[in-house]
């Protein structure tokens, strides 16, 4: 290559030498969709902005400028582009996982937050809505990033949310990102979820939780989840349903009469989840799907 020549792709050897950024989107892509990423332009446009510090939308404007992505930020990104390919999340390299209107810091040790739980978070908020009361209670057990807690506190500012989380690498997260938020009616708390909080028993209006509930033997495919989710936020005993069946009779003692219990599962569990509460004692079991029509939330009501 002579002096005056770009290279074409950011899987170049390394070197201290700019890229136009179109060679550098289109060769990231390329890279990520060999790898079997399941959005690999999506991907390359994050991973190029969070190098740079642009949104998508700031570096597809970019791309259509053809601008120059300076030796540095090259350099950067091909080490991202590599760890991406090794099907590292994406959320562990830019540091940020979003939910809802939220943007949560995540990392090595916590469960990264997925759309699909946007259904549980935002059942958990209409409910809390409709409370009467000056400031409605609310618990998430199990709160990893604190992403159901946060929504909840956020979105509906009179409640106070009590949030639980029992390892100690997650709690760091969530505490990192309550203080990001600046939500100071949220209160985290490290315990466990079958014998903690009983200063709140029958006085919760909601109670909500994202437990494990992988069956031990169902290995999800995706590296991503595998390798790199903790094992402990993700499997749940021979049917999945074992912390669910925790879960049933713990958030009965919480919550108050009318209170509600609002708990996500795998999409084959919405029987067996209603089943579970019914013989604990709720009353009103319904299942609701996510956006792909899939059954993935299960709520009940304290009779």
């Amino acid at each position: 290559m002579t002096s005056h020549e770009e290279p074409d792709s950011p899987a170049a050897p390394a070197h201290h030498a700019p890229v136009r950024m179109s060679a550098a989107l289109r060769g990231a892509a390329d890279i990520l969709a060999r790898a079997g990423v399941a959005d690999p332009i999506v991907d390359a446009e994050l991973l190029i902005g969070h190098v740079i510090g642009l949104s998508r939308g700031g570096v597809q404007a970019a791309y259509i400028r053809d601008d120059v992505l300076g030796a540095e930020p090259a350099a950067r990104l091909r080490e991202l582009i590599a760890r991406r390919a090794n099907r590292e999340p994406l959320q562990h390299l830019t540091g940020l996982a979003a939910f809802r209107h939220l943007e949560l810091e995540v990392g090595p040790g916590v469960f990264v937050p997925r759309p699909e739980t946007e259904v549980l978070a935002q059942l958990a908020i209409d409910a809390l809505d409709d409370v009467p009361a000056a400031h409605p209670r609310a618990v998430d057990l199990g709160t990893g990033s604190g992403a159901i807690a946060l929504a909840m506190a956020t979105e509906v500012p009179r409640a106070e949310v009590w949030a639980l989380e029992r390892s100690a690498q997650a709690h760091a997260w969530a505490a990192r990102n309550i203080a990001r938020h600046h939500a100071a009616n949220v209160h985290l708390v490290r315990g466990d979820l079958a014998t903690d909080l009983t200063e709140l028993d029958g006085t919760v209006d909601v109670v909500a939780s994202n437990p494990p509930y992988v069956p031990d033997a169902a290995v999800p495919r995706d590296p991503e989840v595998q390798l790199h989710d903790p094992e402990e936020a993700l499997y749940g005993g021979h049917d999945g349903l074992d912390v669910v069946r925790v879960l049933a009779g713990v958030a009965l003692r919480l919550a108050r009469p009318g209170g509600l219990v609002v708990i996500e599962h795998g999409e084959w569990q919405g029987g067996g989840t209603r089943a579970i509460l019914e013989a604990a004692g709720w009353v009103d079991a319904q299942t609701r799907t996510d956006l792909t029509g899939r059954d993935r939330v299960t709520f009940a009501v304290h009779p």
